[in-house]
Parts: C-alpha cells; sequence; structure tokens
C-alpha cells in the first residue's frame, strides 16, 4: 500500500474554512477506486495544524486522486489558507499487510 502523510499549517482565521472543506474532500476520496483510506487529523496543540493520512492501493492510485475534481477544488481553495506551503511525505505500508487490513468509513 501507498501512503501519504500531509502536513498542512492553516493561517488561524482559515481554519474554518479548510476544514470544510477537506472533509468534502476526504468524502469524495473513499469513494474513489484506488483509495483504502482518508483521513483527517487535527493536532491537540495547535488547532492551525492538520494532517491528511491518505492509503492508496498503490502509487497509480495516489495518481489518480489528484486527477480529480475535487482534488483540484480543494487544492486551490486551500491553497490562500495555508501559513506555509503543506508538506506531503510517502511511505510503503509494512503492516497491515494487505488491503483486507484497511478499513474506511463512506
Amino acid at each position: 500500500m501507498y501512503v501519504v502523510c500531509v502536513h498542512v499549517h492553516v493561517k488561524p482565521e482559515n481554519v474554518e474554512d479548510f476544514i470544510e472543506a477537506s472533509l468534502e474532500n476526504a468524502r469524495c476520496t473513499v469513494d474513489e477506486p484506488g483509495t483504502l483510506r482518508f483521513d483527517v487529523n487535527r493536532r491537540i496543540d495547535d488547532p492551525t495544524r492538520f494532517v491528511l493520512y491518505e492509503v492508496y492501493r498503490d502509487e497509480e492510485g495516489m495518481k489518480a486522486h489528484k486527477e480529480t475534481p475535487h482534488y483540484a477544488r480543494w487544492r486551490d481553495a486551500v491553497a490562500p489558507w495555508m501559513a506555509e506551503p503543506r508538506k506531503g511525505v510517502k511511505h510503503l505500508s509494512l503492516f497491515p499487510e494487505t488491503e483486507e487490513g484497511w478499513a474506511t468509513l463512506t
């Protein structure tokens, strides 16, 4: 599995808008055939910082996600709300070892 952790720092005045846009993107993303999981996480000690935890079947699934209209809407909407550029860190999942080990809510 192909995992991406996107670290985001949002301007304080845009946090609620960012959450709304990100939840909409996540709801659409979990329906993509190449997506196994898409979580939106907010830091407890700094409510302007988020991690989007994305799990795809493979790199192609991640690339397909970036071609969807909902991703483009999210990307364009949130860009001016960033306190600094977002950073995506890519990983290969070691556990769970199979697709069946991942579960996502739809």
